[in-house]
């Protein structure tokens, strides 16, 4: 009785304890790491929306607008002292709105051009390291960044950017534009009004780190181990962590959308907002859905070897299939040797080993994903094919020998 207890309360710990891995995973080489965060927010330079935001941004930072109406007005006056008509004056001063308006333009344009540049990219890398420190003084405390983070909003200086647009203005024949003093805008890359509340929790994980996933394991291996009935705690154990993680990925879909339903003033483009989060949420999604793939399989492949029925009738016809394969080949003159014998007496004993050996592999595949499941279960019922039909080589092999030899022909 207390050894079930046991076993129950290690799995069900096992079940949440593994979104919290993720979660923690994620944390440490992600969100604390410098060179991953920048490598997880690189591509965002070369967004749609964010290029957009990025536009408006440096457009409205350069502010470098003409007073339309004034400088109609001085062109109208100028031209009616030469002997302009006074109706011909009165619509040059009619002009002022148009002329902002071609500024405005040309503003945009220099800006869109610098953005979708190859110099924005390494603008955005630059200033996405230099606001990391801030990104983690706000969940950890430690560190500072040149870039801070006020009421839970984190923001980039794009003052490089700004410069090389003021830069292009002049050139292109816009000397107003020299006048503008240096900025110092600010790029907002991501807000939550918890942010500061999430500083112990982040810190926590931080230590935990990368033992937690290793800790989950010898628990949920305790657990099945404990069990009376090994093989069904196992597929519970996979199901129920498969499920702790679906709840987890519910979660962050609605966790998202309140996010963006509720950015505050400061965050002007909720396209860019929406993929600035999905890129920092991208490895963690992925780790979720591997998770629940692989619990599924699991628990599958458990069901495929037990003593249901169709189980059975699955693993007999696999068999049967393999004996006609088998007794073509010896039909064929085509005989599996030594290997079939030697399949036929260690199969069990390679399975495991093969089952073993792609664990390992899974277990030490750097941030494994859906496609790197599917891959090892396709490895492993390929070996498991090749293993059958060898297997069946060596029976058709035994049955053979232990045949008596027809009698010469004569003899009765």
């Amino acid at each position: 009785m207390a050894r079930n207890t046991a076993s129950a309360v290690l799995i069900v710990l096992t079940c949440v304890l593994v979104p919290v891995a993720l979660l923690a995973t994620w944390v440490h080489d992600i969100v604390l790491d410098t060179d991953r965060y920048v490598a997880t927010v690189a591509p965002l330079s070369g967004d749609p929306a964010v290029q957009d935001a990025a536009v408006h941004r440096i457009t409205e930072a350069v502010g470098a607008r003409v007073d339309g109406p004034k400088a109609a007005d001085e062109m109208a006056s100028w031209l009616q002292s030469q002997g302009l008509p006074p109706l011909a004056a009165d619509a040059v001063r009619r002009l002022g709105p148009q002329i902002d308006a071609a500024v405005d333009q040309a503003v945009t344009k220099v800006a869109t051009r610098v953005v979708t540049s190859d110099a924005f990219t390494t603008v955005w890398r630059d200033a996405n390291r230099a606001a990391h420190n801030a990104v983690v003084h706000a969940l950890t405390g430690q560190g500072r960044g040149a870039v801070q983070v006020t009421d839970g909003t984190v923001t980039l200086d794009i003052g490089t950017a700004v410069e090389r647009v003021k830069k292009e203005l002049v050139d292109a024949g816009l000397k107003p534009a020299a006048n503008i003093p240096q900025v110092n805008k600010q790029f907002v890359l991501f807000h939550s009004d918890q942010l500061a509340k999430y500083r112990k929790a982040a810190h926590l994980l931080d230590i935990v780190g990368n033992w937690l996933p290793v800790l989950v394991a010898v628990l949920g291996t305790a657990g099945v181990l404990l069990a009376h009935r090994r093989r069904r705690a196992l597929a519970r154990t996979a199901l129920g962590a498969a499920f702790a993680c679906l709840v987890v990925a519910v979660a962050l879909i609605v966790a998202r959308g309140y996010y963006l339903d509720h950015l505050p003033a400061q965050v002007q483009s909720k396209s860019a907002a929406a993929a600035v989060f999905d890129a920092l949420v991208r490895f963690l999604r992925v780790s979720l859905r591997t998770a629940i793939v692989l619990g599924v399989v699991i628990a599958l492949g458990v069901y495929l070897i037990g003593p249901g029925r169709l189980p059975v009738a699955l693993r007999g016809a696999s068999d049967r299939t393999a004996d006609s394969a088998a007794r073509w080949a010896a039909g064929h003159h085509v005989s599996a040797g030594r290997a079939g014998a030697w399949a036929l007496a260690y199969r069990r004993a390679v399975t495991i080993a093969v089952l073993l050996v792609i664990a390992l592999v899974f277990a030490l595949w750097n941030h494994p994903t859906v496609l790197t499941v599917l891959l090892l279960v396709l490895v492993l019922l390929a070996v498991l094919a090749v293993l059958a039909l060898l297997a069946a080589g060596g029976r058709v092999q035994l049955k053979t020998a232990r045949k008596p030899p027809d009698a010469p022909p004569g003899q009765s």
